[in-house]
């Protein structure tokens, strides 16, 4: 393991198998109802969509580098200032049909930027699951609201 090198991580368990998961995720239709307002179209390998957040005015470029169906996405998109990161979400089966979500984001060096962009995506990645979460078992979107504090005033 290099100490010089920081990945962000987050994982959580889900109580929906994993096709209902992978849809949730690669679905912009879905995606609206716990982390993006709007998408350019659906993740596909070797695509490249740009997804808007209600919360804030900006867009973000996200290039799908593979998908495998139930089981995992690739992406890279801008996680850092003018700075294009991998995030790769597998899927994990269980035996009671819930699955188990790993994200992984990659990666940043070990200084003062790389530390906040750690703490700042480790928390974003965290949201996003229990976002996920709360949508696939509850039908709730927690997002709704939850940013309002950081929009311009």
């Amino acid at each position: 393991m290099n100490s010089n090198i920081l990945t962000a991580k987050a994982a959580l368990q889900i109580g929906k198998p994993a096709d209902e998961v992978f849809e949730a995720i690669v679905n912009p239709e879905k995606m609206k109802h716990y982390f993006i307002s709007e998408s350019s179209g659906r993740m596909e390998a070797g695509k490249s969509v740009v997804w808007r957040f209600p919360e804030f005015e900006f867009e973000i470029p996200v290039n799908i580098e593979t998908i495998e169906k139930d089981s995992f996405i690739s992406f890279y998109w801008e996680g850092a200032n003018n700075m294009d990161l991998l995030v790769e979400i597998s899927l994990e089966k269980q035996e009671n049909n819930s699955t188990v979500v790993h994200i992984t984001e990659k990666s940043m060096e070990n200084n003062d930027e790389g530390i906040a962009w750690l703490v700042r995506n480790t928390e974003g990645w965290a949201n996003f699951l229990a976002c996920l979460k709360a949508y696939l078992e509850y039908g709730i979107n927690l997002r709704k609201g939850s940013f309002d504090f950081m929009k311009s005033k």
